[in-house]
């Protein structure tokens, strides 16, 4: 019993503070509501009194953006006023102009019609006097008429013809003193510009041949280059193309080949090798082909110096690199590249002496032999095959006409041809330019003598001044003046037709009768 009793008054306490709690809790709720509702308030007052300020900022600054606004329209306003009052000046100015005028023109059309009536006036008096002439001129035509015997149609016929014959004689003799004046003036002048242009060009020579000497250090290396049963020396003219002549020769070997670029990358290949000391068919393989490139590469850089040297632009790279390839080619012993450049500089002279432009003459000269360089074999002349490939990269038609035609394959259409024709003549034909082998030399001047005892009436025939003239001496009975002159232009074009020379052949044909006696 006081178990459950001492239960009971434990509940009955727990029953009172859970009461007492309770009560508590509410009364704090009701604290904190009322907090919170004070807390509200002060928030909204507060709130409602930054809202005041802000409207009142607002509208202030609406106030001040209404206040520019304003004034920027009442200045564009203003400045529209300010046009439209310039612009009623203007038109104010031009009609009081125009006014003006009118009056001026109304003036002028006035005196126009006072000058017109007077004219009309004027031209009546004088077709008056016309009629009166013409009756004058007729009666005067038929007097004559009568006096003469003679119509005035006939008349008129036998004067032209005697004006006629008077003017045709007057005018050969003009002619004929027309043309010698011509004739001399042009020798003159054509020695001159051609001296003056060779007097302004110096260039060096440079004789190439079909060999090249490889110099060594020692024999030793000799026996390394040929390699074990030739194996070396066999690769290496397999890579390059060229004969390899290994002979008893002292410390040297020699590269022999008629393509001066296969020579050089065979000498570079072979000073490669040399310098490296790995010398076999592999190694050989790569060398030529890295040197191969090489000298693609500085052909053309060679192009390319030598169009900058002479001042020409705008070249295709193909062209530039066929300029490069002439470095390596030889006409003669001529050098090929040295040959073109002293053509163009040439022509570049003699272009500005004869007023034409010297530019395009350099480029006409630079290219005129390009055809002489193909990778391939080919029988299409030169000439020919440098104008159809400066056809193909775009040159301008007198450049082509003047490479095509500086042999005479094809006509002359412009005045760049003859001139890239004489300077081509001036620098292959000058002593020393080109090698000739002396048997060849001596035939040549043989079958110009031969080709002028191959007519009839000629005594005696001397080639002189290496091959450049022939003088034919004849005999007075056979062959007249006319005979003879005849007789230099048919030789002229037999040599033209048989022969092939570089430069000029002159042919003087010499007649002379002697009469002889003798005082005894």
């Amino acid at each position: 019993m006081e178990i459950l009793l001492n239960i009971v008054i434990g509940l009955v306490g727990v029953a009172i503070g859970f009461a007492i709690a309770k009560q508590l809790e509410r009364k704090r709720a009701s604290q904190t509501i009322k907090n919170a509702k004070k807390t509200a308030a002060n928030i909204l007052k507060e709130a409602k009194s930054e809202g005041e300020s802000i409207k009142k900022d607002k509208i202030l600054q609406a106030k001040e953006k209404f206040i520019e606004l304003k004034s920027e329209h009442e200045k564009v306003i203003m400045s529209r006023d300010k046009k439209m009052n310039d612009a009623e000046k203007r038109i104010r100015d031009k009609e009081s102009q125009v006014s003006g005028e009118l009056s001026k023109n109304k003036k002028l059309n006035k005196e126009f019609e006072n000058k017109l009536q007077d004219y009309n006036h004027k031209l009546e008096y004088v077709e008056k006097k016309q009629q009166e002439i013409d009756k004058l001129h007729n009666s005067q035509i038929q007097q004559l008429e009568v006096i003469s015997g003679l119509s005035a149609e006939e008349a008129k016929a036998q004067l032209s013809e005697a004006l006629k014959d008077s003017a045709r004689t007057d005018a050969m003799a003009l002619i004929q003193d027309t043309v010698e004046e011509a004739k001399l003036t042009a020798q003159q002048e054509a020695k001159k510009i051609i001296i003056n242009t060779i007097q302004r060009i110096g260039t060096e020579e440079a004789i190439e041949n079909c060999v090249s000497v490889f110099n060594l250090e020692s024999d030793d290396v000799k026996g390394r280059i040929i390699g074990r049963e030739g194996r070396n020396i066999r690769a290496l003219e397999a890579a390059t193309g060229v004969e390899i002549i290994v002979d008893d020769t002292p410390e040297a070997i020699i590269l022999s080949c008629f393509d001066s670029v296969r020579r050089e990358v065979a000498r570079l290949s072979l000073h490669k090798l040399v310098t490296d000391g790995r010398i076999h068919p592999a190694r050989i393989e790569e060398v030529v082909k890295k040197t191969r490139k090489q000298i693609d590469e500085e052909i053309i850089d060679i192009g390319k110096r030598t169009v900058i040297d002479l001042g020409i632009h705008g070249l295709n790279p193909e062209l530039i690199k066929l300029v490069g390839r002439m470095k390596y080619r030889s006409s003669y012993g001529q050098n090929l590249l040295q040959h073109s450049r002293e053509v163009a500089k040439l022509c570049g002279v003699m272009a500005s002496e004869l007023g034409i432009n010297p530019k395009l003459a350099k480029r006409a000269g630079l290219l005129h032999d390009i055809g002489k360089v193909p990778e391939t074999e080919t029988e299409v002349p030169h000439a020919i095959l440098g104008m159809q490939w400066a056809e193909k990269h775009g040159e301008k038609p007198e450049v082509c006409n003047a490479i095509g035609a500086h042999h005479d394959e094809i006509e002359m259409n412009s005045l760049l041809s003859p001139i890239v024709q004489v300077c081509d003549a001036i620098s292959g034909a000058r002593p020393g330019a080109r090698r000739q082998v002396l048997d060849s030399y001596i035939q040549r001047l043989k079958d110009l003598e031969d080709i002028a005892f191959g007519f009839g009436g000629v005594k005696k025939a001397y080639a002189i001044q290496a091959g450049r003239e022939l003088r034919v001496i004849v005999e007075s009975e056979k062959v007249s003046d006319e005979k003879a002159n005849n007789l230099s232009f048919e030789i002229s074009q037999k040599i033209q037709t048989d022969m092939t020379y570089p430069g000029q052949v002159k042919v003087t044909v010499i007649r002379e009768t002697r009469a002889v006696n003798i005082a005894k």
